[in-house]
C-alpha cells in the first residue's frame, strides 16, 4: 500500500512540474499612447469670465462697465457652455476708528446671494453701481454649467478685486 501511495505522489508531482513547464509565455506589452498624452486628451479644462476678463484686478471704471455682463465658460477647445447657477460675493472694505489706538483701520464685509442664470439681478448690479470702492472684491463661485442633457460640472471660480 505505501508503494502504491509513494508511485501516486510521484507521478502526481511529475505532472505538476510538466504542467508548469509548458505554461504560455506572457504576451509581449502593447505600446501605447505615452501616459501625458492619453490623459491631455481626455482632461477637461474650464475657463470662466466675466465679460472679457478672467480672474484679476481690474479698475472701479472698468467693473462698472462689467457689472451687467453675463459669465461665460469655455472648453479648453473653446465652446462655450450655457451657466446655470451660481453664487456671489462681495468683499467691501469697512473703515473704523480703533479705540485703543485712535488709528482708522478697515474690517472686511462679506454679502452675496445665489443667482440662476449668468448674471447678477438688476437689483445687486444697481446697489453694486452706487457702493464699489477701491480694495473690495467680487467673487463669483460655485458655477455650475449644463456640459451635455444630463450632466452638469462645477467651473472654476472668478476673483475681480478692484483697484
Amino acid at each position: 500500500m505505501t508503494k502504491q501511495l509513494l508511485i501516486t505522489l510521484t507521478l502526481f508531482a511529475g505532472i505538476t512540474t510538466s504542467a508548469a513547464a509548458q505554461s504560455k509565455p506572457k504576451p509581449a506589452a502593447r505600446t501605447a499612447k505615452p501616459a501625458a498624452a492619453a490623459t491631455a486628451d481626455k482632461k477637461l479644462a474650464f475657463r470662466t469670465t466675466w465679460g472679457i476678463y478672467l480672474s484679476d484686478s481690474l479698475p472701479r471704471p472698468e467693473v462698472l462697465k462689467i457689472l451687467d455682463s453675463a459669465l461665460v465658460v469655455r472648453d479648453n477647445k473653446n465652446i462655450k457652455y450655457p451657466v446655470i447657477s451660481f453664487d456671489f460675493l462681495y468683499e467691501a472694505k469697512e473703515a473704523y476708528l480703533n479705540d485703543t489706538t485712535s488709528q482708522v483701520a478697515f474690517y472686511s464685509e462679506t454679502t452675496g446671494d445665489s443667482f440662476k442664470g449668468d448674471r447678477l439681478s438688476p437689483l445687486w448690479s444697481k446697489r453694486l453701481k452706487e457702493t464699489i470702492q477701491k480694495g473690495e472684491a467680487l467673487i463669483f463661485s460655485n458655477i455650475i454649467i449644463q456640459y451635455s442633457e444630463d450632466k452638469f460640472y462645477r467651473v472654476p471660480e472668478l476673483r475681480i478685486a478692484v483697484r
